[in-house]
């Protein structure tokens, strides 16, 4: 779970990235700065699997993606700044960035052909807070990968099952579709993607 960092005030972007320490993983959420746990070994499997998959897929399709290490998406219109587990920019918009050069911070969301969170005991985040400001700076698509089925029932059904919520923009509004078992991932970014909810959800046993 993510844990509150004591402040006396609330705090900018700008003091948030003038306070980060190195080495330790850091969000800022409406101007309250949360330490990011370390993950356990099965989300990172999960998140190394879909890089692995995502980047074979832009390289063949020899696109100017990349997925950096550590580049915070801020939301424009709040002081909030995240670390997606799968952040794949597109290079060539990188340019028009203000905040890439100096800070590793996008906040356009043409820039962001996909973002993806590994949903962890603080789901609520993945499923309030990000996919409401991941929804207003207009990246065009968003999975939120519950392997745990941590999610409340509204979002992932009753009983509680695990799923990928693909959300979509259609007319500045995310549009969600989901997946279970053996059905194929229907992605707007890579519509010849092969990759079944199956594999992901199982990453353990590929």
């Amino acid at each position: 779970m993510t844990q509150a960092i004591p402040k006396p005030k609330l705090v900018t972007y700008a003091e948030f990235l003038e306070w980060k320490p190195e080495g330790k993983r850091y969000e800022l959420h409406d101007g309250v700065i949360f330490e990011m746990p370390q993950p356990s070994g099965k989300h990172e499997k999960v998140i190394g699997f879909l890089s692995r998959k995502l980047t074979i897929e832009f390289d063949r399709l020899n696109l100017a993606y990349f997925i950096p290490k550590q580049a915070l998406v801020k939301a424009p219109e709040s002081e909030s700044a995240y670390l997606p587990d799968v952040l794949i920019l597109n290079d060539d918009n990188l340019k028009n960035e203000p905040l890439w050069e100096k800070q590793s911070t996008i906040t356009q969301g043409v820039s962001v052909p996909l973002v993806i969170e590994v949903v962890s005991t603080n789901w609520r985040d993945d499923y309030y807070k990000k996919l409401a400001d991941y929804e207003e700076m207009g990246i065009p698509e968003y999975w939120v990968v519950d392997y745990l089925a941590l999610g409340g029932r509204k979002f992932i059904g009753n009983p509680k099952q695990p799923t990928i919520s693909v959300y979509q923009l259609v007319e500045g509004e995310y549009q969600v579709s989901q997946f279970r078992g053996s059905d194929k991932i229907e992605s707007l970014a890579f519509p010849g993607l092969v990759l079944t909810a199956e594999q992901i959800l199982q990453v353990d046993s590929n």
